[in-house]
Formats: structure tokens, C-alpha cells, sequence
């Protein structure tokens, strides 16, 4: 995507599979929010190719729509509906694409039970608290049970028990009705428990793709090993934790306490790459995930 003279991304290159959750991260002004836009087919792109269920989002026509969900920051003010109204009114409209789609639209009282709207279902929306609006806005983006499911920042406004509740939910919706999902979020912890894969973007190209295990191994290296044996801590740094750890077993075995083996947080990891690609002092392991390696 170019603006003027202004490249705003630059080859970004991925494929994202049947049932698989990823988590595209990134800082502010990154290119997360015009990346999502041309997938979903909302912003046409400059150059390059682009195919989503096999079509290009250029030219998707109602058919193909009915099979994505989208779920936005905020979406426009529907007050006056009542929660099973609206969402009983908006499943019509996925009901002509049935036989297209892999799974028809939920049936309505399912699908409040399922976002915990069931005791708010008759009330108007106007009226709802800012985390049950939350739910409904996500109820809205998956109404006609799509294929492939848009989540940017899903659980702005949760609280820790409908956060949880919302985890579950990806994760039937990845395993059971293999739904693809692909969300932005700037919560790392929500990215590490929900992502299969984590895309990191920055400075419009992505300088890393893979579980948020296989960055920080990568990335980091390091392992720091803590323990304490007769009243004593230690703390040791290896790239070979579990030889480590084998070792230290062997030679003082039960004396051994409180063990903790900790690598890099996908925080650090997050960090460490999105500093070394905007000042350019990428390490061959940051070169090798943009592609830069020899």
C-alpha cells in the first residue's frame, strides 16, 4: 500500500490456515489497521496479490461477504434495538447464503446464550454497560457463523471473567467450527493465549512469524534457570536449559527446590524486535525472520 510517495506496506507476506487463530501485533501506525482493511476488502491496495477463501478482496461479492465476520473497535449506534432483535434481524440477512457457507447463521437465543447476553437479550441496547455492548458488538460480527473472523481489539472493556469467557469462545470457534480468526490486539498476554501464530509488524513489513514459544526461543536464546539448595538461591543463564536442569538433578537431586526455568516473555520478545527494526540494528536472528539473511 503506497500513499503518495509514501510506502505504508512493504511485501507483507503471509498465509493463514482453516482453523487457525493469528495475532497480528504491532505498534502504533505500524500498518495492522490498513492491512486488515485490505483483506477485508474495505481498502483497495496499491499492488500485489491478496487472496481471501480464495478470492480477491477487490472484487468479493455479497456471496463471499457472508462468509467473513468483522468485529471493529466500535460499531455505529444502534440503540433504540433491543439485544435479540437486532441480532435476530442482522442472522436474516446471512440466511440467502446458507447453502454457500460452511455453517448457517446461529439461531439467535444460541447465540446470546453463547456471548452471555441471555439476561440482557430484551433489554435496548442504549441501555447496556460498556462490556455487555462489547459482547454484543462481537455477537454482531459472528452471527452468520463465518470462515473467517476479523478481531480487532475484541475485549476492550472486559473484565477479567468476560475476558476469560471470550478466550473460550475463540477457541471453540477455531476448534470446532474450524474458524479462521485473525485479531489485533495490543494485550501480548491475550495474544499469547489465544494466537496458534503471532505476526509482528513494523515499519509496514513483518520482522517475525511463529508461536510466541518459537519467538522467544529464537529471539532470546537465553534461558534463566532460578533454584535454591540448602538455603540458598542461584540464579544461571544457558542456551541449554534442559541439559542444565538434567545436571543439576543428577547431582543434588531432592536437595533441589523451588525450580523456575524462564525465558524471554513474548512481551520482551515483542520489544526487543520492534526496537531493532525501527533503529535498524537488527540481529542475523531479526534478519533472518524478515528475510534479510544470507
Amino acid at each position: 500500500m503506497r500513499y503518495g510517495a509514501n510506502d505504508v506496506l512493504k511485501g507483507v507476506d503471509f498465509t493463514a490456515d482453516r482453523g487457525e487463530v493469528v495475532a497480528l501485533l504491532g505498534p502504533n501506525g505500524a500498518g495492522k489497521t490498513t492491512t486488515i482493511e485490505i483483506l477485508e476488502g474495505f481498502r483497495m491496495r496499491s499492488g500485489g496479490e491478496v487472496s481471501v477463501l480464495g478470492t480477491d478482496p477487490a472484487h468479493g461479492g455479497e456471496a463471499w461477504r457472508a462468509r467473513l465476520g468483522v468485529v471493529l473497535q466500535s460499531w455505529r449506534d444502534h440503540g433504540r434495538f433491543r439485544v435479540r432483535d437486532l441480532l435476530a434481524h442482522l442472522g436474516r440477512y446471512y440466511a440467502p447464503f446458507g447453502t454457500e457457507a460452511i455453517n448457517r447463521p446461529w439461531d439467535t437465543d444460541e447465540l446470546i446464550e453463547t456471548v452471555g447476553l441471555a439476561e440482557h437479550a430484551n433489554k435496548r441496547i442504549g441501555r447496556l454497560s460498556g462490556g455487555q455492548r462489547r459482547r454484543l458488538d462481537v455477537a454482531i460480527g459472528i452471527v452468520g457463523k463465518p470462515e473467517l473472523l476479523f478481531l480487532d481489539e475484541p475485549t476492550a472493556g472486559f473484565d477479567p471473567e468476560a475476558r476469560r469467557e471470550f478466550h473460550d469462545l475463540v477457541h471453540r470457534l477455531a476448534d470446532d467450527d474450524e474458524t479462521t480468526i485473525l485479531l489485533t490486539t495490543h494485550d501480548l498476554d491475550e495474544a499469547e493465549k489465544l494466537a496458534d501464530r503471532i505476526l509482528i509488524l513494523a515499519d509496514g513489513r513483518i520482522i517475525a512469524d511463529g508461536s510466541a514459544d518459537e519467538l522467544s526461543r529464537r529471539i532470546s536464546g537465553e534461558a534463566e534457570i532460578r533454584w535454591t539448595r540448602d538455603g540458598q538461591r542461584f540464579v544461571h543463564l544457558t542456551t541449554e536449559s534442559t541439559k542444565f536442569v538434567h545436571e543439576l538433578f543428577k547431582q543434588h537431586g531432592d536437595a533441589i527446590g523451588e525450580l523456575e526455568v524462564r525465558r524471554a516473555s513474548l512481551e520482551d520478545t515483542y520489544m526487543t524486535l520492534v526496537r531493532q527494526a525501527e533503529t535498524g540494528q537488527a540481529t542475523a536472528a531479526v534478519r533472518e525472520f524478515i528475510g534479510e539473511a544470507s
